[in-house]
C-alpha cells in the first residue's frame, strides 16, 4: 500500500496528481486525449500513466448517452488551486457548457487527488467527496493506483465494494491519449 510521493524537482516541489477524465457529447476520447497531450505539452505537468479508456453507463441523470472515462497520474509543480483553473481551462477549449449538474458534458475533468492533501474549499475538496462511490472513477483509478490509500483504504478495496458490472473497457491500450 501507499500514498503518493511528494518529490522535490530543483528549486520547487512536485506533487503527485489523479485526474479523473470524462465525456459524453461529440468525440469524448479524442477531447480526453488533447486534454492529457495539452498536459504533458506543460512545463508544469507531466503525464505519468493513463488508465485504460472505459465506457461507462450515465450517472446521477440517466437520461443521455454512455460516458467514456479514464484517469491519469500526473505530476505537476502547481498547486491545486491553479492545477483546477489549468483544468476548468481545457475544457472550456473542449467547449464544455454547464447546463445542469451530472449533465451531459464534452469533456470533465475532476482533481481526484493531490499528493495526500486534504482540501475542503468552497470551490475544491480533495480527495473528490463522491470518488469512492463511483466505478467509474475507481476502475480507471486502479488500473494505475489501485495500492494507492484513499480514506484509510487502498483503491483496489473501495473498488470491491461498488458494482462495476456495466462498466467496459473501450481501448484497453495504455497509449491511447498519445494516438488520438
Amino acid at each position: 500500500m501507499s500514498r503518493f510521493p511528494l518529490t522535490i524537482i530543483g528549486n520547487g516541489v512536485s506533487a503527485t496528481v489523479a485526474l479523473g477524465l470524462g465525456g459524453n457529447i461529440g468525440d469524448p476520447s479524442a477531447a480526453m486525449a488533447l486534454a492529457l497531450q495539452t498536459l504533458n505539452e506543460r512545463d508544469d505537468c507531466t503525464v505519468l500513466s493513463v488508465s485504460k479508456l472505459y465506457s461507462t453507463p450515465p450517472w446521477g441523470k440517466l437520461d443521455q448517452a454512455d460516458f467514456f472515462n479514464c484517469c491519469a497520474l500526473v505530476q505537476t509543480s502547481l498547486a491545486p488551486a491553479p492545477l483546477l483553473d489549468v483544468c476548468l481551462e481545457l475544457e472550456r477549449l473542449m467547449k464544455r457548457v454547464r447546463l445542469e449538474r451530472w449533465g451531459p458534458r464534452t469533456l470533465d475533468i475532476d482533481i481526484l487527488l493531490y499528493d495526500d492533501q486534504v482540501i475542503d474549499a468552497p470551490n475544491l475538496s480533495i480527495p473528490h467527496p463522491r470518488m469512492l462511490e463511483r466505478a467509474f472513477v475507481l476502475q480507471p483509478l486502479a488500473d494505475i493506483a489501485d495500492g494507492v490509500i484513499v480514506s484509510g483504504r487502498p483503491v483496489a478495496e473501495w473498488l470491491e465494494k461498488v458494482d462495476a458490472s456495466d462498466i467496459a473497457v473501450a481501448n484497453a491500450n495504455p497509449l491511447w491519449w498519445q494516438a488520438c
